[in-house]
């Protein structure tokens, strides 16, 4: 996960941890800012398992050590190191714009071929924009496609919106190696990294989430909130091109 490593190296380790809390639907880390992650689902039993091993002492571990679980192979972890990543990044508010993702992939797409990894709120209102719409899903809903149907799909889309939990789930180079090299591509959700480093991949747009209100966000969190119930957010977007 070359990207991942990347987004490590650029990080300044030097802050503190202090909070860590991992809903049923979100992943909140408080180091120098807040940061989210969405939580990965697993329906299977439970009670064997142990999705993350250190459960109830990753107060006792470091910044470095946190973020360094993004690379674990266990999802429940990494979403805990994305969400600590998420954390440590400064974002420069001067590159990005209040933009929604839907905004941007609606104005993309129109009248274009659009392939969607992930199944988001705001699918119902692309298909009457679009020429041509394709939801990759890994629990797909009526109409979408399963997750094996990405290989032919997604190489013949215009535009590609490719969920952040790709990272979590180490999908994301694969994903943007199936992209046409003439595809617009957009990363989005609470996940997805609000760093330039992503436009080193061929990655056009980033469209995630500034915690503006941590304490209020821990809240919600530890309350068991959906993304879209959340408060004490902002959504930005940062373009490699601005247009």
């Amino acid at each position: 996960m070359q990207i991942i490593n990347d987004l490590l190296s650029i990080l300044d380790f030097e802050a503190p941890v202090t909070d860590i809390r991992q809903g049923p639907f979100q992943t909140a880390v408080l180091t120098r800012n807040c940061g989210l992650a969405s939580t990965p689902h697993d329906s299977s039993p439970h009670h064997a398992k142990s999705p993350v091993k250190e459960a109830g002492h990753l107060l006792d571990r470091n910044a470095d050590e946190l973020a360094q679980m993004s690379l674990s192979s266990s999802d429940t972890e990494a979403a805990i190191g994305m969400a600590t990543i998420n954390s440590l990044i400064e974002v420069d508010e001067q590159k990005c714009e209040e933009l929604n993702a839907a905004d941007l992939i609606a104005r993309k797409g129109e009248n274009r071929k659009v392939a969607i990894i992930g199944h988001f709120p705001f699918i119902p209102r692309l298909q009457s924009i679009v020429k041509e719409l394709w939801v990759i899903e890994k629990n797909p809903q009526a109409g979408d496609f399963g997750e094996a149907e990405s290989e032919n799909l997604v190489p013949q889309a215009d535009v590609v919106g490719i969920t952040g939990t790709a990272f979590t789930n180490h999908t994301i180079e694969h994903l943007l190696a199936l992209c046409n090299p003439d595809a617009y591509i957009v990363v989005l959700g609470g996940t997805a990294p609000l760093s330039p480093v992503l436009f080193d991949y061929g990655i056009n747009a980033v469209s995630g989430t500034l915690v503006a209100d941590p304490q209020l966000v821990l809240r919600y969190v530890s309350q068991g909130t959906t993304f879209r119930q959340i408060k004490g957010i902002r959504l930005l977007t940062m373009m490699k091109e601005r247009d």
